[in-house]
């Protein structure tokens, strides 16, 4: 019972985590995109700005959920998917460097270096963390001791890849809603004209993926078995398709938030799909690692249960107060101040 409630606090922390950074990810992919000038760039960060590095605690929650809960998996897979792994840890480091150093010297070149940064910080790991899950559903070149039998190019298959363009264009359509809510004028035009093209691209991909993870995974075998979980993917098709309808309203923030359950609801349809496995093993599947054979002792999993119920509503009510506070438009009398953001 214990393995299964952290299965699913597990699956959940990084479902949140993909919903809150994808905006700010997918924003800083689009920049070049959106925006044309220098006051332009900066009302991007100005909008990313208050929201990012608090979203990023839900990534180090849920690497450190893998780490007490499922200690096996955790070592497995930073083993085997370490390449992927450092190369998504050093764009999070460039992302996170260019809001600070952005605006610390005043010339083209100097913020070119950085936007730069910011571009490539948030498209790797958008496309990264798509290639790794989608290979985690498809199954792990895993031999019988753990240890990985692949390289980073064993992960870039077509089912990989498949997820790492699903991953990036959800993140796309998530941050233009975002910009489109937060931004006024030119921004928020071109916001606005950009999101019906992004999210017929990603109605075209998600077709497309859910086809391949009938053919490449085992992820609707639980389904079968349980047809009643077939309502998270039918709430997820509902919120894509809802989307679009908030779109042709112009009601944008009912846009976001529907967009917030499509990625939150495609997470889970992955997650709900590999029960109770964690790292499926493409070479046998006795070699896979489930949730029985990689967990933590009960006291350990009944210890950080308890953390987890302390601290994680500390950590959802300081997200609410700040997306509170910054809940206004951005504009260029916000640039005024000295900070970037």
């Amino acid at each position: 019972m214990l393995e299964t409630i952290w299965f699913l606090l597990w699956g959940i922390l990084w479902a949140v985590y993909f919903m809150l950074d994808g905006f700010d990810l997918g924003l800083g992919t689009l920049m070049p995109v959106l925006a044309k000038t220098d006051t332009e760039r900066r009302l991007v960060y100005r909008v990313m700005g208050p929201f990012w590095d608090g979203n990023e605690v839900w990534l180090i929650t849920a690497g450190g959920v893998t780490f007490a809960a499922f200690p096996t998996t955790y070592a497995v897979m930073f083993s085997g998917l370490y390449s992927a792994l450092m190369l998504i840890l050093f764009a999070l480091i460039m992302r996170g460097v260019s809001f600070a150093f952005r605006d610390e010297v005043n010339t083209p070149r100097w913020k070119a270096v950085w936007d730069t940064c910011l571009v490539i910080g948030s498209f790797l790991p958008a496309l990264l963390l798509g290639v790794a899950f989608a290979n985690i559903f498809h199954g792990l070149p895993i031999d019988q001791e753990g240890i990985f039998q692949g390289t980073l190019f064993t992960l870039l298959n077509p089912y990989g890849l498949a997820g790492g363009i699903l991953f990036v264009l959800l993140f796309l359509v998530h941050g233009a809603l975002w910009l489109a809510v937060k931004s006024t004028g030119e921004l928020h035009n071109r916001a606005a004209k950009l999101v019906p093209k992004l999210w017929a691209a990603l109605l075209v991909m998600a077709v497309v993926f859910l086809l391949a993870t009938r053919r490449a995974t085992f992820l609707y075998d639980n389904y079968v078995a349980n047809p009643l979980l077939f309502l998270i993917l039918a709430l997820t098709v509902l919120a894509l398709v809802m989307i679009r309808v908030f779109i042709h309203k112009g009601a944008w923030w009912r846009a976001w938030f529907a967009s917030c359950v499509t990625i939150v609801g495609t997470t889970l349809f992955g997650v709900v799909g590999l029960y109770p496995k964690l790292l499926p093993s493409s070479l046998n599947p006795a070699y896979s690692l489930t949730i029985h054979n990689s967990a933590s002792s009960p006291l350990t999993l009944k210890i950080m249960l308890g953390v987890a119920l302390t601290f994680v509503p500390i950590v959802i009510a300081y997200q609410v107060w700040v997306h509170h506070l910054f809940r206004h438009k951005t504009g260029e009398e916000d640039l005024e101040h000295e900070e970037t953001y």
